[in-house]
């Protein structure tokens, strides 16, 4: 059987539409629903829920504009390359490598995360046991081939699917019925202990950062446009199943969480025998809830560093076939995997999770709030690649797209405006305080050294990128049926 190229990239056409779905609630489902969403709580009470509600309908605004561009340019790169194309390689090349050093931050984060549930079995292993081996795991399985790769995350994400599902069936049963001896709960919980809106407009405001933040991952479904076995169909596909799935987890989890306890109680909840799912399920009679319940959040970690460095590894990929990393990066092993951009990431990824472990309180956050940053920059830059690429009039020639966002350019501009809204309010949330401070001087560096990268990339003749994006898309649509 002939193997299915992505586009002259190398990279195997081998994800199913049902891995691809998967994989982008990988990326955007993590640990911080399980736990509480201690801090959005915090902020806004029960109003969250309505927030988290806003976030998803943004988040469905670039899942869209995403999906839009990418079933008429499934190139390697995604939005990465679609920039490149629609607004010039200065801001295709900062963005690419801004977004490499989020997720770099954010899997070294994640993998920290994992080592330390661990420790809820055994307290007394040295942290740096489960960092390194858990290191290792998900870079072999991101060297394996892609197909290998995609039905392990597969499973990873419906573990998650299946604990929220199975949350939101008992709280809802709960709050309304009562269970195991319990009485329903009712909605009370809604507007006692300050109403739903405790802190007024201001906590609002400043919840939705937390709210939005939240949805970040969900830009990763691009990023299999080059693996995918039919980008047209799938891409629109798992775009529309990923926001509608984040939404009922997000909004309709939070919903159950702020009815079933106090959100005081929820806002202190500390660790996973605290968790609101641990509560419920102790109630309802699921045996060795907090066991069960650590072991999915243990999985939830492993899954979103699984799949950030796959699409950390496409990135640096991607950019190496442009010409601006150094080419052996573009180079894919016998199983079509881009071996040294997956060894180079999980050695960025390697490096965050030890800075994290020796200095938490210090150089971490530094680099967690350029990571921020940097993550709503990307969204920012997705939705005005999205209106240049309407101007262009994308789509309008012989590839049309399979889905297009409602409403666009409004439904783009608005998107756009409220990102804009949350990347500055990042800055008068204590969590988020170090966003601009360290954000904006990564940035700014990586768009400083994109002159000499480019000097470099003239002398060595590479091709123009929307040469190679022609060629990548004229190459995809020559698929065996």
């Amino acid at each position: 059987m002939k193997t299915r190229t992505g586009g002259g990239s190398g990279l195997d056409r081998a994800l199913s539409s049902r891995q691809i779905g998967m994989l982008a609630i990988g990326g955007a489902l993590g640990t911080g629903l399980f736990l509480g969403s201690a801090l959005a709580l915090s902020m806004a009470g029960p109003s969250v829920v309505v927030l988290y509600l806003v976030g998803a309908v943004v988040a469905t605004a670039l899942a869209y504009a995403l999906a839009e561009m990418v079933s008429v340019h499934p190139d390697a790169g995604g939005f990465g390359q679609l920039a490149d194309r629609y607004l010039g390689p200065l801001v295709g090349y900062v963005q690419r490598w801004t977004y490499w050093g989020c997720l770099i931050v954010t899997v070294g984060g994640e993998i920290v995360a994992a080592s330390i549930y661990l420790h809820f079995w055994w307290p007394e292993l040295p942290l740096w046991i489960p960092v390194v081996a858990f290191t290792l795991f998900v870079t072999i399985v991101n060297c394996a081939a892609v197909s290998v790769f995609g039905e392990l995350e597969y499973w990873f994400a419906l573990i998650k699917v299946a604990a929220v599902v199975l949350f939101i069936g008992f709280g809802t049963a709960f709050v309304f019925l009562g269970m195991n001896g319990h009485p329903a709960v009712g909605l009370g919980n809604w507007t006692s202990h300050g109403g739903l809106a405790p802190h007024g407009l201001e906590g609002i405001i400043l919840a939705l950062t937390v709210t939005t933040l939240a949805y970040g991952g969900t830009e990763a479904v691009a990023m299999t446009a080059a693996e995918s076995k039919d980008p047209a169909r799938d891409i629109p596909r798992a775009a529309r199943g990923v926001v509608l799935r984040l939404l009922l987890f997000y909004v309709m989890g939070t919903a159950v969480i702020v009815s079933v306890m106090p959100w005081p109680e929820a806002m202190s909840a500390s660790g996973v025998e605290q968790s609101p799912f641990v509560r419920l399920f102790d109630i309802v009679g699921v045996p060795a809830a907090a066991g069960l319940m650590n072991a999915v959040v243990l999985t939830a970690a492993l899954s979103a560093a699984n799949t950030n460095l796959y699409v950390a590894s496409r990135m640096v990929h991607s950019l190496a076939l442009n010409g601006y990393a150094p080419g052996a990066l573009s180079h894919v092993g016998s199983r079509k995997s881009p071996l040294l951009a997956v060894l180079l990431s999980a050695g960025g990824l390697a490096c965050t999770a030890v800075v994290s472990v020796r200095s938490p309180d210090t150089a971490f956050p530094i680099l967690l709030g350029a990571a921020l940053f940097t993550g709503m920059v990307t969204w920012l830059i997705i939705f005005a690649t999205h209106l240049v690429f309407r101007r262009a009039g994308g789509g309008e020639g012989s590839v049309r797209p399979a889905v297009r966002l409602p409403g666009a350019p409004v439904t783009t501009v608005l998107a756009m405006a409220f990102t804009a809204l949350v990347l500055v309010l990042t800055g008068f949330v204590d969590a988020f305080s170090l966003a601009w401070k360290a954000g904006l001087p990564f940035s700014g560096a990586v768009a400083l050294s994109y002159a000499l990268v480019a000097r470099r990339r003239r002398q060595a003749a590479v091709p123009l990128p929307e040469q190679v994006a022609r060629r990548t898309t004229s190459s995809a649509t020559d698929l065996p049926t």
